[in-house]
């Protein structure tokens, strides 16, 4: 089932509320963030059956707003802490954290960092946020790296010149170890329990320096990476492997925007793009499935990698690692149904995906074949 639902307002980040695993549930609560609106705002939706009637029909409704709260400039990443508190950057530089009451259907601010990114003479827009509670790393176009805790109100650590070109995106690959992408097509890898401001690799692209917008790490490999940039190609990287990502897949026509491996099925992967489109990439090799998961391509919900043992049989396990080979096994489904503007930001948990477009509308799918 997948829903189009339009908020008067061009969406920049959106990002399910973290869900238990272990009671199979399926994630009902997104979070959203706006950009280049009069006024910007960050909001909290359900796509819980409120109670309706016409489920029986099939159809779920629109998402209900819950609660919004208006937003200093442009909300250029956001991501959940836990199931109450969520972080933002901000065009202005800020780390803002918001903490939804749930009992009161409120958003109340309960910190904020308002000028933690910035040039000498002004702000520096902060660009991208990774959250490992109790810690929130940011990074922004004056190429800092700042660390911060969510009980204290100061900053933990700044690394002051991470980069000369500006930082993109940050994900956390172990609880010590960050990951940055940046504005000349690198990635560099930074332990964040030595004190010096150099990385510890950089791995690049090769030949044009193409600028990077987005990493995502593979959930249960923290080796391998995925990146997406300007000129749209998907990049997978073994970082413990030479310095240039493993493989190249032309995937969009203009900038990619995001790129989210599946976090319990990683043999699925999904990216969306300035050119309007959002793909579903799953890599598949039937033949090294294990006898009691072959079937229909969409017939088992348990994915090899979540059932492979870690450490185990890596050639399960590593699909996006097999080479050329793999990739002739690799199946992309366009999952809008027309092209649209500017997908900015997607978000994919349990069989939910929602995304947030320039066209001021948010697509939701609550039947992703993973």
């Amino acid at each position: 089932m997948e829903s189009a639902t339009y908020v008067s307002q061009k969406i920049s980040k959106t990002r399910w509320r973290p869900v238990s695993y272990s009671a199979l549930q399926q994630p009902d609560i997104f979070a959203t963030g706006s950009w280049d609106n009069e006024e910007n705002k960050v909001s909290v939706w359900s796509i819980g059956d409120q109670g309706r009637s016409d489920l029986e029909d099939g159809f779920e409704g629109d998402p209900q707003l819950l609660c919004e709260y208006n937003h200093d400039g442009d909300v250029l990443d956001l991501q959940f802490l836990d199931q109450e508190r969520f972080v933002t950057v901000s065009s202005t530089g800020a780390v803002t954290i918001f903490r939804h009451h749930q009992n009161s259907q409120t958003l109340s601010v309960t910190q904020q960092w308002a000028k933690a990114h910035r040039f000498p003479c002004n702000n520096a827009p902060s660009t991208g946020v990774a959250c490992s509670t109790p810690e929130v790393v940011t990074v922004g176009e004056d190429g800092r790296i700042i660390v911060f805790r969510v009980d204290q109100e100061g900053v933990v650590r700044v690394i002051d010149n991470a980069d000369s070109s500006t930082l993109h995106a940050v994900t956390y690959l172990r609880t010590t170890e960050v990951l940055t992408v940046n504005s000349i097509g690198q990635l560099k890898l930074w332990d964040l329990r030595q004190q010096s401001s150099s990385p510890s690799q950089i791995l690049s692209l090769s030949g044009d320096r193409v600028p990077l917008y987005c990493v995502d790490r593979h959930p249960n490999q923290q080796h391998i990476v995925a990146t997406g940039g300007q000129d749209g190609m998907l990049c997978v990287w073994d970082v413990r492997q030479g310095n240039m990502p493993f493989s190249l897949m032309e995937a969009h026509s203009a900038e990619m925007w995001e790129v989210h491996f599946h976090p319990t099925n990683p043999d699925h992967l999904f990216t969306c793009s300035e050119d309007g489109s959002l793909l579903h990439w799953e890599t598949s090799s039937p033949s090294e499935m294990p006898s009691f998961l072959q079937g229909g391509r969409n017939s088992s919900m348990t994915s090899r990698s979540a059932m492979a043992p870690a450490g185990g049989n890596q050639s399960i396990v590593s699909a996006w690692l097999r080479g050329d080979s793999s990739k002739s096994r690799l199946e992309t489904t366009h999952m809008l149904p027309t092209q649209t503007l500017s997908v900015n930001s997607l978000d994919v948990l349990g069989q939910c995906l929602v995304c947030g477009t320039d066209g001021e509308a948010i697509f939701i799918n609550r039947q992703v074949p993973v």
